[in-house]
């Protein structure tokens, strides 16, 4: 039954964390490892990167396709936190077939090993990806699911495959839909990557291009509110797909000027052709996780994006990991 009581359980929990050394994983990985849980990292660091990994957490440089159990075996992790994926829509569309291997086959593997392993519960991190162009407005987690490109199906796939194995294998699991999350040590590429691109060309002295025409809406979660939720959900929401967001429509223009005068950028914006498979507008009702997680965002756009350009005009992207692999026994 979907959980909705406040837990109280504060004691350590051993946690893997796939994507662990990726935006959103490395932020979740710092702060489990200050409320003094025990992290396994699990990821290929194919866009993450060693140096985004405190020291405390043990990383393993793996491809979540390949053969887990060693890995499994030797951390024993209660909860397994599911942020290892092809996040970019338009290689999906340019390689649907990798998108798929990665996104459901390699998630399909680690809840089969998680299962073989005693794993209590599953965290899997969706994507508003799943819904699509939306029919309403804000977008609560019973809309209709129409995902437009080959990311956001194989995303709802993912959710499918969590309910039914998990349900299948006895364990527990919440699904978490985020909004746009940026912040810190994203980099363009990525799902959601507006802001990081739009940093990129203003740092390199470059217009950023606005595809389309720039009304375009979206709902940004600062990334340390997104890993908030995630570790609510640690105890919490049992059974439950919960929308994370804040509930605010922004503009990329918006955004864009917004950038543009934290960095001193004087030029007009440019306008570039819209790309396919983008969505116009999305925003999220994200009541259900305020209710049931306890979960709020506490960081405004204004000060997020403040935080986001310092750290980037601070020179703080972080280099291509160097880790060593670790042998399946």
């Amino acid at each position: 039954m979907p959980q909705n009581r406040k837990s109280k359980e504060s004691r350590s929990v051993k946690v893997l964390v796939t994507g662990g050394a990726g935006f959103i994983g490395s932020h979740l990985v710092e702060m489990l490892l200050a409320a003094n849980h025990a992290v396994t990292i699990v990821d290929n660091c194919s866009t993450g990167s060693a140096d985004n990994v405190a020291p405390e957490a043990h990383l393993i440089v793996r491809d979540i396709r390949e053969s887990l159990d060693g890995v499994f075996a030797d951390s024993r992790p209660e909860v397994v936190v599911h942020l290892a994926a092809q996040v970019s829509v338009p290689r999906s569309v340019s390689a649907p077939t990798e998108d798929a291997s990665v996104n459901i086959t390699g998630y399909v593997n680690l809840v089969q090993t998680a299962a073989r392993f005693g794993v209590r519960k599953v965290i899997m991190v969706s994507s508003a990806a799943v819904y699509g162009q939306p029919v309403s407005l804000p977008l609560t987690e019973d809309a209709p699911l129409a995902p437009v490109s080959p990311y956001g199906l194989s995303k709802l796939v993912g959710e499918h495959y969590t309910r039914l194995l998990c349900t299948q294998y006895g364990l527990s699991y919440t699904i978490l839909r985020p909004a746009n999350v940026y912040g810190p040590r994203q980099t363009s590429g990525g799902e959601g990557s507006v802001i990081p691109s739009f940093l990129e060309r203003f740092t390199n002295g470059f217009d950023p291009v606005i595809h389309g025409d720039g009304r375009q809406t979206r709902d940004f979660v600062f990334v340390e509110d997104m890993a908030q939720a995630i570790i609510a959900a640690l105890t919490l929401g049992d059974g439950c797909t919960l929308n994370v967001g804040t509930g605010n429509a922004v503009s990329i223009l918006d955004v864009w000027k917004t950038l543009a005068s934290l960095v001193g950028w004087k030029r007009a914006p440019q306008f570039g052709p819209a790309r396919a498979a983008d969505i116009e507008h999305s925003v999220m009702d994200s009541r259900a996780a305020f209710r049931i997680l306890g979960w709020r965002p506490t960081v405004d756009l204004p000060e997020g994006l403040a935080r986001t350009v310092e750290w980037w005009q601070n020179g703080r992207r972080a280099a291509p990991a160097q880790a060593n692999d670790s042998s399946d026994r």
